[in-house]
């Protein structure tokens, strides 16, 4: 399995630019959270726990999170119930205002992704590995650790990855 400095090098390889990783901070949250609405309304209810797709996609990325990382995956079990809790909250609403809001979060969301890889000028990282799509939350929240002075060592770790697999584009 790989860890999860090899998941975040990789993804970061994608998000050198400063304006994409900016426009992440946004774009990413805001797909989370739209997805997180739409995926909430259907539900069924097993030994009197109520299941819904979002609750049950939560659950198993939070378990990814945790395995790379007990610490961050911790936190991102945190910031993904808030989700939830946001989520549950919209898709109880009328059936106009859970699609407007889920439609609206996810597609206003990949609007300020591919602003930022127009930026970077390169693809979106899930298109040469889908597991991109779970790491960007991850990405995300890491890179606020970044700007708060925390996990240095990780930051010097995936620039230098990032650094070495640039001269290696660079001689091709």
């Amino acid at each position: 399995m790989k860890t999860i400095l090899d998941h975040l090098s990789q993804y970061a390889f994608y998000h050198q630019d400063r304006r994409n990783v900016a426009t992440h901070f946004v774009g990413i949250p805001m797909i989370v959270v739209g997805i997180t609405i739409l995926l909430s309304r259907p539900h069924f209810t097993l030994l009197d726990i109520v299941f819904t797709p979002a609750l049950i996609i939560a659950l198993a990325s939070c378990v990814f999170y945790l395995r790379l990382d007990k610490a961050v995956g911790a936190a991102m079990t945190v910031l993904f119930a808030l989700s939830i809790g946001v989520a549950e909250n919209a898709a109880s609403q009328s059936t106009t205002f859970w699609l407007v809001s889920g439609i609206g979060l996810f597609v206003v969301g990949w609007i300020f992704q591919f602003i930022g890889h127009f930026f970077e000028g390169k693809k979106p990282a899930f298109l040469d590995d889908v597991t991109g799509l779970i790491i960007g939350p991850l990405f995300v929240f890491v890179e606020l650790l970044f700007l708060l002075g925390l996990k240095q060592d990780w930051k010097k770790s995936i620039e230098q990855f990032c650094e070495a697999q640039n001269e290696v584009m660079k001689n091709k």
